[in-house]
């Protein structure tokens, strides 16, 4: 079995850990409060909004996930409340991760998915065998760019995709960093 994903971070702002199911209502919240923010860019936004009892199921389902080695899903805390979720996935391989994110209406801007990201990025470097992080996202969502760009990845491709949500182009966007040019960026 793979090595779990580190499944608590704390960085300068905000506490990213896993889900628990007593967060259902807070979580379903963010994400009623987000739609229209996060709709045109989130796949899963199309099974939004769920009931209480299916959130907490996915919240088990994401930890019994984690707990096979699977990927980890974690929520964004800033001052004990939930603006934002995030998460290492194991979809590029054994030796890679990939950073997903998605932040509150009301907190975009402010560096947040910066900051979890490159939390994230160390976190993942600290584990054996990870030699690559990734961040993907559609061309069309310009402002997911600068959060790639901003911690020293490189863009190494854009290729064709099915939008999977209705602001997208097609067009995914791979952003990739080695673990030896995050040790050489001096980031972490």
């Amino acid at each position: 079995m793979p090595q779990r994903l580190p499944c608590y971070i704390e960085t300068e702002r905000l506490v990213l850990r896993q889900w628990v199911e007593e967060d259902a209502a807070a979580l379903g919240a963010a994400v009623e409060a987000s739609a229209e923010h996060l709709r045109p860019w989130m796949a899963w936004m199309a099974d939004e909004p769920k009931a209480p009892d299916t959130r907490a199921e996915k919240i088990r389902q994401w930890r019994a996930d984690w707990e096979q080695g699977g990927d980890v899903v974690l929520g964004v805390i800033l001052d004990s409340n939930p603006i934002g979720g995030t998460g290492l996935h194991r979809r590029l391989g054994p030796d890679a991760l990939e950073i997903g994110y998605w932040i509150h209406a009301h907190h975009t801007r402010q560096g947040y998915a910066t900051e979890l990201s490159e939390a994230l990025t160390e976190a993942a470097f600290g584990l054996e065998g990870i030699e690559r992080v990734e961040i993907h996202h559609d061309k069309a969502n310009v402002a997911s760019s600068g959060v790639p760009r901003r911690l020293g990845y490189t863009k190494i491709e854009e290729i064709p995709s099915p939008p999977t949500a209705p602001a997208h182009l097609g067009i995914d966007v791979i952003w990739a960093v080695t673990r030896e040019e995050w040790e050489a960026h001096g980031s972490g």
